[in-house]
């Protein structure tokens, strides 16, 4: 097996895992690849892999963020008493400014203070969860708005817009990390903070805009959600700053940080969608249904640390990143 080869193979890793899961899938359930059922995929995964999209910039950094679920119910909160009495307009910009302030908030506080990402965001997440149970009194509140349902509801050639405007985030999101100076800024933050701080690179600067990523990202998908359901529920984020964690490191995003891609988060949320659409397909038991997503995502990360252990083992390098040639050349970086 040549080097290329082997290469290759650990590069699409995820792209590999989603190929296997599907066929299989296809195989033991006619109904899976059915055009219907597939849209219901991309429909279920795109909330998902929008907090996917901005988590992705946070552990790149080798932080994280805890927050994400928490910030997706207050901000669905927030834009659906909004628009109680605004207009469609105004109730999307406040629930994407709320999600954008949380972000700055922990942004703050993890360059400002120097409080663990872990710490600050977890805090967030418990902050902005009670706010959200205050703000309802532990009920759901109505969407009426009808424009506002239709971001949710209807299809673009026949196509959800909920998974149009996930294919159009991730086109500029993976942009924004692969073809401009923030991203390259965020790869050689992640890989050497203190290198990348000696080479010019602003690092408390990125890491606040790229928690604001993230949590705009969740406004977007705290505001998709109620649309769908026409309803914004208080417990509406609970439990996914996991799952979209689990997605990023199973397409192949490092918790050291420095290394990571949007499509490989994007396959992961797939990955995970799938899952999760044959398990119900196959009438799985919801019990343990989370049985075999840990599964997955323990296959996902020990595939990862095995493959870093075998080039390190016959004396191979990992592939250059975006972060490494950064620090190899620090001039040229500063002068882009």
């Amino acid at each position: 097996m040549s080097h290329r080869f082997r290469r290759t193979l650990g590069e699409f890793r995820a792209v590999w895992m989603l190929l296997v899961v599907g066929v299989v899938l296809s195989i033991v359930s006619p109904v899976f690849l059915t055009s219907t059922n597939l849209l219901n995929v991309a429909l279920a995964t795109s909330v998902m892999a929008l907090l996917a999209a901005g988590q992705t910039f946070v552990i790149i950094l080798a932080e994280i963020d805890l927050s994400v679920g928490a910030t997706l119910g207050f901000s669905a909160m927030v834009t659906a008493l909004t628009l109680q009495g605004q207009p469609t307009i105004v109730g999307i910009a406040v629930g994407l400014g709320v999600g954008a302030a949380a972000g700055l908030i922990n942004g703050l506080f993890v360059t400002k203070t120097r409080m663990p990402s872990f710490i600050a965001t977890l805090a967030m997440m418990s902050v902005l969860a009670g706010l959200t149970l205050q703000l309802s009194e532990g009920n759901p509140i109505a969407v009426n708005d009808y424009d506002f349902q239709n971001i949710g509801q209807a299809e673009v050639l026949g196509v959800p817009v909920p998974v149009w405007l996930m294919i159009v985030v991730f086109a500029v999101c993976g942009t924004l990390l692969s073809r401009t100076r923030f991203g390259r800024y965020v790869y050689a933050t992640g890989d050497n903070a203190e290198a990348a701080k000696l080479s010019g690179i602003p690092t408390d600067r990125v890491k606040i805009q790229a928690f604001m990523i993230s949590g705009l990202l969740s406004g977007l998908a705290g505001f998709i959600v109620t649309a769908r359901l026409s309803t914004a529920s208080p417990t509406a984020g609970t439990g996914l700053e996991l799952v979209a964690i689990a997605a990023v490191i199973i397409g192949g995003t490092s918790l050291a940080g420095g290394r990571g891609n949007l499509v490989g988060t994007l396959v992961g949320a797939f990955i995970l969608g799938v899952v999760d659409n044959g398990m119900n397909l196959l009438d799985v038991s919801p019990f343990l249904q989370n049985v075999v997503k840990g599964a997955v995502i323990l296959f996902a990360v020990l595939l990862d640390r095995n493959a870093a252990s075998f080039r390190v083992m016959f004396g191979r390098r990992p592939p250059s990143s975006p972060a490494s040639r950064s620090i190899e050349q620090p001039n040229d970086l500063v002068r882009k």
